[in-house]
């Protein structure tokens, strides 16, 4: 009889149908219904975007959740929270407060950050020593400028008046006044991204990121002049929005650059504290996944990450994902497409804990099959 394996299930979210938790408790289903001797470690991920604070809160012990109302997007209140660890670092997920599933529908020129900078003020206000920022998920395409503004920048038209908020209401800005910001923590800031796009140009904010926050052509190409107008008005401006990663979130990347944040690698960041490298020690085999594995996936997302420790460690890596519209032979684990288990995309999110429990046993069953 083979002796039980060491299985560490490391997904991140399935956007919009599974949160990596989720993920990460079907998986463990599936293959706890095939092998039930196998040891099993639910260690979901994330990237920087949504769930990254759910992926810290289950990581960390002792890990609090504050909760803060804040201005949402589109001015409504949001009840939001921030994360404390035991050392004092503060996680705050723009996605909670500023983030596009709170909109509906969505507004490409008039979100905004306001509420990102209100929940970033109260983790400071509540004696913060460092700053994590996960910026994924965003609505609004502001060039972080909401944000600033509510931790006591001043972005002022022509006549020295609030301009509106929005990616739209830039191009009424004719200053920022920093002197107002607030200090950044003793520890500084990260910023948590899993994108190196610069703000602006063919790969910028506006460009990759806009149709997404529903801004049609037009749309685009407005935001991608304000957006060019407001690295013109900022001291220094045009070498943060070449810096990589200055284009993440709308443009909150940029934003949070010019308060003085740094950038990190969002699911390495993740990984490091969570302790991934730990869990992978001994371990036999490691599943990662997500919604879709494209050509994207190999820049920063949580399967290239998890796949890059795993081969470090000498473990061999399992993918699931939605989708696999990418070359998935490195891992050699296996690769499995829930479309292709429930036989249509529909199907698929229709049920995804169902079809990702199946994954789950078919995995399951490839590594008793190599055993």
């Amino acid at each position: 009889m083979n002796a039980p394996r060491r299985v560490v299930l490391a997904p991140d979210s399935f956007k919009g149908t599974a949160t990596a938790t989720e993920a990460a408790a079907a998986l463990a289903r599936g293959w706890r219904s095939v092998a039930p001797a196998d040891q099993i470690v639910e260690l979901p991920m994330a990237d920087g975007g949504e769930g990254t604070l759910d992926a810290f809160a289950v990581a960390v012990p002792g890990a609090e959740r504050l909760p803060v109302t804040v201005q949402g997007p589109d001015d409504r209140p949001v009840d939001a929270c921030w994360l404390r660890l035991p050392d004092g670092t503060a996680l705050v997920e723009l996605a909670l407060a500023s983030g596009i599933t709170l909109l509906d529908p969505l507004r490409p020129l008039d979100a905004h950050t306001l509420g990102f900078g209100q929940a970033i003020a109260a983790a400071l206000d509540s004696g913060a020593t460092r700053l994590l920022l996960a910026i994924g998920g965003s609505s609004s395409t502001d060039g972080g400028v909401g944000a600033l503004a509510a931790l006591g920048a001043r972005a002022m038209d022509a006549s020295g008046r609030p301009i509106p908020p929005g990616g739209g209401g830039l191009a009424a800005i004719e200053a920022l006044d920093l002197h107002g910001l607030r200090a950044l923590p003793p520890g500084g800031a990260s910023i948590l991204s899993d994108v190196t796009n610069p703000l602006l140009g063919p790969a910028g904010a506006a460009a990759v990121f806009g149709p997404q926050k529903g801004a049609d052509p037009a749309q685009v190409e407005r935001l991608e002049a304000n957006l060019a107008h407001l690295v013109a008005v900022v001291a220094g401006g045009a070498s943060f929005a070449s810096a990589p990663g200055a284009g993440a979130a709308g443009g909150a990347g940029f934003g949070l650059l010019v308060w003085g944040a740094a950038m990190a690698g969002g699911a390495g960041a993740v990984a490091d504290a969570i302790g991934m490298d730990a869990a992978l020690a001994g371990a036999s085999v490691v599943v990662t996944g997500e919604g879709r594995f494209d050509g994207q996936s190999a820049a920063g997302k949580v399967p290239s990450e998890v796949a890059s420790r795993a081969v470090a460690a000498g473990v061999p890596v399992a993918l699931v994902a939605g989708a696999i519209t990418a070359d998935a032979s490195g891992f050699e684990g296996g690769a499995v497409s829930l479309t292709e288990l429930a036989g249509s995309s529909d199907a698929a999110m229709r049920d995804p804990l169902h079809w990702l429990e199946a994954a789950g046993a078919a995995l399951a069953a490839v590594a008793i099959g190599r055993a």
